[in-house]
Parts: C-alpha cells; structure tokens; sequence
C-alpha cells in the first residue's frame, strides 16, 4: 500500500517547478527579476540576449564589460539610475559561477573591433 503513495509524491515531486528555479522571459530568456526589461531594453539593442545568459561575472566585471562596450563598441552613455539597475541586475542574477573554468576576461584583455565604425555625429 505504501507504494502508490510513494509513486505518486515521486511524481509530484518531477512535475512541479522546483520554488527557487527563476521564471524566463520566453522572448529573451533573461531572468525576471527587477531591472530586467531596463537590461533587455538597453543591451538587446546591440546584441542577442544569448550573449548576456551565457555570461557571468562580479559587478566590477560588468562594468568593464559596459565601460569596454562604451569605449570601444559606440555604447552610448548611460544615466547613474540606469547603469546602476542593470549593474545591479547583471551582478545578482548572473554573477560570477563557482564552477568557471577560469575567471572572465577584463574589458583591456578583449581584442579590438576591426569593424568597429566611428560614431556618426549629426
């Protein structure tokens, strides 16, 4: 008799969603959290959001990740407000993995941009 019930909660226990796994914006696969449309609407304007989820990284290895992008890429400036929340979001939901290979490379380590185009000024 104990069997049914044990088959039943091991079944429950596979179908339902784990609490703590993060819910997924179907469109970029960003994690929902706050700041993340302010991260969708300023760095998918750029590039694929892949390039965000496939990455992690400190605070610090954010921002030189945005200070490289805004040297050398043409990123545009952004307010204190805003570079604050996507510093924070980036930090908090893909901050640095325990299981890296090895730790991300600092923006003064990427190559340059051969294709990189000056800013148009009108």
């Amino acid at each position: 008799m104990a069997y049914p019930a044990a088959l039943g909660l091991l079944l429950l226990g596979l179908t339902s969603t784990s609490p703590l796994a993060a819910e997924l914006d179907p469109q970029t696969g960003f994690k929902i959290a706050p700041g993340w449309e302010t991260v969708r609407n300023n760095c998918t304007a750029c590039h694929s959001s892949q390039l965000v989820t496939q990455n992690s990284g400190s605070r610090e290895h954010w921002l030189s990740l945005i200070r490289w992008m805004q040297d050398k890429q043409g990123l545009w400036q952004f307010d204190a407000n805003t570079e604050q929340t996507i510093l924070d979001y980036l930090s908090s939901e893909y901050g640095p993995k325990a299981d890296a290979r090895r730790p991300p490379l600092r923006a003064d380590q990427l190559p340059e941009n051969p294709y990189r185009q000056p800013a148009q000024t009108q």
